[in-house]
């Protein structure tokens, strides 16, 4: 039987569309292979946000071809959408499927029909027709190329997503995808396209198979989340009628509401909503329900006003500051990340020095750091003045450091105090040890005394913290 493999790489959106990919595999017939060695087909679904992320591709390719020379090579995913001719030009790849023909990855590579008998939407694009970007190794082999326009693209790929090792507890589902943002750093719409929503039914009835399945907690998250609902008619949600009792969500936070009340799922947790997008019925909704998660995350880059103008940011550090203080007001346990990027072009010694007084000031429990990455095609990837790498390494190093302190002071704080946190499977380190990883409502690592079944609700006492996570005993009822 002809075997397949998916390697993902990138954001929650990405596994989810790989989530979805291996299930087109699943339809026609293949098995899913233990890994890229002994899969006749490996698929490598690629991000582009940073040229690491590309580099990273790329290096994938070549161990690949070292490990398995027979198999067939396909990139999907956004570089393959935003460099077909690049990519293609890498020893070994065989096909390439952009984002704009994903959704009929399997039926493209292979040639055949899914048993939805969805339609082949993908085109053929021989490589002398499509730009060249970097330059490369050439090719010996034909490389089939599908890659359409994204901004025509109006399907949404959407699979549960599983935590990786096998733990299988907190499914991450995709709910949106696309942005309709304009940010000058981001590629992130130039291959992934306009922003575009799973229908309201569609979100209810993967929320309740994934409840009748068991799961006890359910993760919902899109390349820019808070923008759900806005490309949907209202009464025109598409993959079926909506009850009378059930009117059609039409942003967010009615979303979030209608899957407390039509679902029975114990707990509902929210990834990254950008700053703009936290209205006070989102905040208020998320404190007064114990059935959703006590995190937050809502991306910073930059506390810099004149940074933030040129990134094409839709706030100011003032309005960052005000969110970010009444959501802590409405919860007063939560946890609170934000993206913060340094070597912005541009950014002076001054306005780093805002961004790094602005998260010191700020009850942010952690952080994700990154530095600029100059994308082709955008805006700010034309601007002159760029920062030395010492000098934003060294802004980056600050930051991380700041951000762990942050984050262990948030940690210490619930000594002695109890959280509620669900136990996650065992890992291959917790081999002998009487302990059970979980993971707090505020999305704190927890490790329980003693072991415990996977996939429970617990309350913990928390007695100490140790090597970055929270150590404590199961509060017996």
């Amino acid at each position: 039987m002809s075997t397949f493999y998916v390697q993902n790489f990138g954001c929650r959106a990405t596994q989810a569309d790989g989530a979805a990919i291996e299930q087109q595999f699943l339809d026609l017939g293949l098995q899913r292979a233990p890994d890229a060695a002994a899969a006749h087909w490996v698929i490598l679904n690629t991000c582009a946000v940073t040229a690491q992320a590309e580099q990273d591709a790329r290096a994938a390719i070549r161990r690949v071809r070292r490990g398995n020379e027979s198999c067939k090579i396909v990139i999907t995913g956004c570089y393959a959408q935003r460099a077909p001719a690049e990519v293609a030009a890498l020893r070994g790849v065989s096909h390439i499927v952009g984002n704009s023909e994903k959704h009929a990855l399997a039926e493209l590579v292979l040639g055949r029909k899914c048993q939805d008998n969805s339609s082949l939407s993908g085109s053929f694009f021989p490589l002398a027709s499509l730009q060249t970007g970097r330059a490369a190794e050439p090719s010996s082999e034909a490389v089939e190329i599908f890659v359409s326009d994204i901004f025509a693209h109006t399907r949404l790929l959407a699979a549960p997503v599983f935590d990786s090792g096998g733990a299988r507890t907190r499914p991450n589902l995709k709910i949106q995808d696309g942005c309709s943002n304009r940010c000058s750093f981001c590629i992130i719409p130039s291959v992934r396209g306009r922003s575009r929503s799973l229908a309201y039914p569609d979100v209810l009835r993967e929320i309740n198979q994934l409840v009748g399945a068991g799961y006890r907690e359910v993760v919902i998250s899109g390349i820019n989340l808070g923008r759900w609902g806005r490309d949907l008619a209202p009464g025109r949600q598409e993959s079926g009628s909506t009850r009378k009792d059930q009117p059609a969500a039409t942003d967010l936070a009615k979303l979030i509401r209608a899957i407390l009340e039509h679902t029975s799922l114990e707990k509902l947790r929210v990834s990254s909503v950008e700053p703009m997008d936290w209205t006070d019925a989102l905040v208020r909704l998320m404190a007064e329900s114990p059935r959703i998660a006590k995190h937050v995350h809502v991306p910073l880059q930059s506390a810099s006003d004149s940074i933030l103008r040129a990134m094409r940011r839709r706030y100011r550090p003032w309005h960052y500051r005000e969110k970010i203080l009444n959501i802590r007001a409405a919860m007063p346990t939560a946890a609170i990340g934000a993206d913060v990027m340094v070597g912005f072009p541009g950014e002076s010694e001054a306005d780093f020095d805002e961004t790094r007084a602005m998260i010191e000031e700020l009850p942010l429990t952690y952080l994700h750091v990154f530095t600029f990455s100059a994308r082709p095609g955008t805006a700010a990837a034309t601007l002159g003045n760029p920062l030395p790498a010492e000098v934003a390494g060294e802004r980056s190093r600050i930051l991380r450091d700041l951000g762990t302190r942050k984050k262990l002071v948030f940690m210490r704080s619930f000594i002695g105090r109890q959280l509620q946190a669900i136990t996650l499977a065992a890992r291959a380190e917790q081999s002998g040890g009487n302990w059970t990883e979980a993971l707090s409502d505020n999305y704190l690592k927890v490790r329980l005394e003693g072991r415990q079944e996977a996939n429970r609700w617990v309350e913990v006492s928390i007695g100490a913290v140790r090597n970055g996570y929270l150590s404590g005993q199961p509060v017996r009822p």
